[in-house]
């Protein structure tokens, strides 16, 4: 057997996988659930609309990337919005071969759309909303890697079971926005330095993947927000300066070639404008605030309360057992400080939002510390209980089932 299918025979889908996936596939139904309650807004039109121009007809007006005008607050949520609905009309266009005239999506007098022939497509609104929902799951997964490598299995089913009872996260999954797209960007660069510095302490050939991750991650957070790229390298930059001792004069260097070639990804997005490109940098939309309003708003909302709970017991136990207080948690706590004390004041964004996963990883990071202790079966029955009130408070909050 060649070494390329050698190491894929390396991934198993064992009882921690399957109960992975079977959490993701609750945060999943939840998800389409909520779709199958919403109708079209002009918001989903305004995605619609301008996502498929990117993908099919650039606009043709002066200084303008779309019709829409160019594009401020994550150009990359409307290229995945409008992705699927071209591939919808080009399937259709394909059908139209087999169909009688009169039946045919695209008739032979002119081209029309497919959101103005939304009665003959089936599927719209779930279609504008499957990219976002995929994020979702890509990100509850990537937490649950994060979290079961550091603190093993029941740290990555405390995170993960949180996360899938998410409101806030739910919500952002089914509205085109690209606050999830930027959550994923962040949480996953920062992870991403963090194994680059550990990478850098051995063999170089066994860096560059982490390297080519990076930059995937970098280029993530940069074309879903510009204010997202600035935070994830400067977080990310701060823990690689911590963890690669005798490396750090690399550190940077590194850290420029992703940068670098997250803006090729930018670029990319942009369709290799210039024009388009250059008001990436000149839109202002990176601007930050600080404020602990989003904070205080989030923490006393009802449906929140489980993470709630458990977001002030991880900090008690944090600040009040010293086995907590190492790297594994200290840097989902900072990340989660700084990211919850900002807002956005250059264009639409939550920081907060961003925060939510690396809340989530300090949970779970605490609550593994403390099953490990004297007292690990009554930790281990209060999480399971915080996990089951905040599952409860959120599908109660679901629309459709009081």
């Amino acid at each position: 057997m060649t070494h390329r299918f050698a190491r894929i025979r390396r991934f198993r889908f064992n009882l921690p996988q399957r109960i992975a996936a079977g959490l993701l596939a609750v945060f999943l139904v939840q998800g389409l659930w909520l779709t199958g309650h919403q109708t079209l807004t002009d918001r989903d039109y305004q995605y619609a609309r301008c996502g498929r121009e990117m993908w099919e007809r650039p606009s043709q007006l002066a200084g303008y990337f779309t019709s829409c005008g160019n594009i401020h607050d994550g150009i990359l949520a409307y290229r995945l919005a409008g992705l699927p609905l071209t591939l919808n009309l080009l399937a259709e266009r394909g059908l139209d071969h087999f169909r009688k005239p009169e039946d045919r999506v695209v008739q032979a007098g002119g081209e029309l759309s497919s959101w103005e022939l939304r009665h003959q497509l089936t599927h719209i609104l779930l279609l504008l909303r499957l990219p976002f929902l995929g994020a979702g799951c890509v990100l509850g997964a990537g937490l649950w890697w994060v979290t079961r490598r550091l603190y093993g299995n029941l740290g990555g089913y405390t995170a993960l079971g949180l996360y899938c009872f998410f409101p806030a996260v739910l919500r952002a999954c089914v509205v085109p926005n690209p606050e999830v797209l930027a959550a994923l960007g962040v949480y996953g660069g920062v992870y991403t330095c963090i194994g680059v510095a550990h990478a850098m302490q051995g063999p170089r050939r066994k860096g560059w993947l982490r390297i080519v991750l990076l930059t995937a991650a970098f280029g993530l957070a940069a074309a879903s927000h510009i204010a997202a790229l600035g935070l994830v390298v400067l977080l990310g930059l701060a823990a690689m300066l911590w963890v690669a001792e005798g490396r750090r004069a690399q550190v940077l260097l590194v850290v420029l070639m992703a940068v670098a070639g997250a803006m090729v990804v930018v670029f990319a997005c942009y369709g290799f404008s210039p024009d388009a490109f250059s008001y990436f940098f000149r839109s202002q939309a990176g601007l930050l605030g600080l404020s602990l309003d989003p904070a205080h708003r989030f923490f006393s909302t009802l449906a929140n309360a489980g993470i709630t709970v458990a977001a002030a017991a991880a900090l008690a136990l944090y600040l009040g057992v010293r086995k907590s207080r190492y790297f594994g948690n200290s840097v989902p706590l900072i990340c989660t400080s700084i990211l919850m004390a900002l807002i956005m004041t250059g264009a639409p964004g939550s920081p907060l939002l961003w925060a939510l996963p690396f809340l989530l990883t300090l949970i779970g990071g605490v609550f593994a510390d403390a099953y490990e202790g004297p007292r690990g079966r009554l930790a281990m029955g209060a999480a399971g209980t915080i996990v089951l009130l905040q599952a409860v408070f959120c599908v109660l909050s679901l629309p459709g089932l009081l």
